[in-house]
């Protein structure tokens, strides 16, 4: 869907047969095609997605600081022009994870084994600089955002303390505003699920940041939930990081990105994973990023483009229900105004007005109602199935979203 609905008589249909007026927990748009963002661990031998997605994020693609520079100021770039090329020949925004630590640059080899011995370890500042300066300058062109590390809050890839992450977060914002000033700088991602590891982290960070005079552009953290969570539950976790980011008074410029993104993995602890398929994965990606626009997170990069394996609930590969949900809710919504909100339990985005009515409509836990705009004809559903619907009458709404429009709208979506 590539359409500019003027956000005019914005309203929504939920109690009655026309479009009424409701406060808007947000109302913004176009929505961007980046906010569709990926993670393609093959992006270096030219896998292309079967999906429209608009962002990537370089982790687990065989390109981190320790693959590149494997020995001191010595670097392999063959990998990542082949990623990074890759990538903007598909026309989409690049965002790089910078950590971690070289094996030769760790100061205790023993913290951390992934992607290399010592990864975990805190960085001379001397190497850190030298290492973002030169990522910075070979490519500013290219790469649109820069992310600090990878989920510091866990000691397997970060065993520093927050307030050594924020003084490398510092650090490198200004290398790469120096050289690359449209850059955005985001900072090092942080789990949430992980309760005590969250809480040990993310606000002491937050609150090294601001003493820093906030240096990033964006809050990152990664909303897995835990291995029989769902998308209710990571509304939950959404909400808990908003409510520290207010605590630590995080300015209203700073963009929320969740850049990972996936269901059913394995843990905490003992908690068993499941494998989501069917249907479910289909509402389960499509209601993931109406959560989004819902909540007021900008972006998130779903992990990942990639065949099912015992790690991940939901599998995005071509066939797969859970890519046809992903393709699905992007034509929806990429490209459109909107405005979104909740009665009754019921979230709905409309896209549409009285003239030209679509909205969107789902729930983020057990079940409501919705009553089908005036002018109406037609419901979808994020295995892009169809059926005739009458305006006026009243349906249920599930965590499967379900579009409602007109055929030429419909139509307009497949384009």
């Amino acid at each position: 869907m590539r359409r500019s609905i003027i956000a005019a008589a914005l309203s929504l249909a939920v109690a009655g047969s026309s479009l009424i007026a409701l406060p808007a927990a947000q109302a913004a748009g176009p929505l961007p095609e980046p906010a569709f963002g990926m993670h393609v661990p093959t992006i270096s031998v030219g896998t292309d997605p079967g999906v429209t997605y608009g962002s990537i994020r370089l982790w687990d693609s065989g390109i981190t600081w320790g693959q590149v520079e494997q020995k001191k100021n010595f670097y392999w770039w063959n990998g990542m022009d082949a990623a990074i090329g890759n990538a903007n020949a598909q026309n989409v925004q690049i965002l790089y994870v910078l950590g971690g630590t070289p094996t030769w640059a760790a100061t205790n080899k023993k913290q951390g084994t992934y992607p290399n011995k010592g990864a975990a370890s805190v960085p001379k500042m001397k190497d850190w600089k030298s290492w973002v300066n030169a990522v910075t300058k070979r490519y500013g062109d290219s790469i649109e955002s820069y992310q600090i590390w990878n989920e510091a809050d866990l000691t397997n890839f970060w065993a520093g303390t927050p307030k050594q992450m924020a003084d490398l977060t510092k650090a490198a914002a200004k290398i790469i505003r120096k050289n690359d000033p449209t850059a955005k700088i985001v900072s090092a991602s942080s789990t949430v699920r992980l309760a005590s590891s969250y809480k040990r982290f993310f606000p002491a960070y937050l609150k090294a940041l601001k003493k820093a005079k906030w240096p990033v552009d964006v809050i990152a953290v990664h909303t897995y939930p835990d291995g029989k969570g769902n998308p209710g539950t990571r509304v939950d976790y959404i909400e808990k990081v908003q409510n520290d980011m207010k605590k630590a008074k995080v300015p209203a410029s700073k963009a929320l990105w969740d850049t990972e993104v996936n269901y059913g993995i394995r843990g905490p602890g003992k908690v068993k994973g499941q494998s989501i398929t069917g249907a479910q994965a289909a509402s389960w990606v499509a209601q993931t990023y109406l959560d989004n626009i819902l909540l007021g997170v900008d972006r998130s990069y779903w992990y990942y483009w990639a065949p099912a394996n015992n790690l991940i609930g939901i599998t995005l590969q071509d066939g797969t229900t859970g890519a046809v949900g992903y393709q699905t809710v992007n034509q929806w919504l990429a490209g459109s105004y909107y405005t979104c909100g909740t009665v009754a339990g019921t979230n709905v985005c409309q896209l549409g007005n009285n003239d030209n009515p679509e909205a969107i409509a789902w729930v983020s836990q057990g079940s409501g109602t919705y009553t089908v705009p005036a002018g109406a004809t037609v419901q979808c559903d994020a295995l892009n199935s169809c059926q005739a619907v009458i305006p006026g009458s009243q349906v249920t709404i599930g965590n499967m979203p379900l579009w409602f429009g007109t055929p030429e709208g419909q139509a307009a979506n497949l384009q």
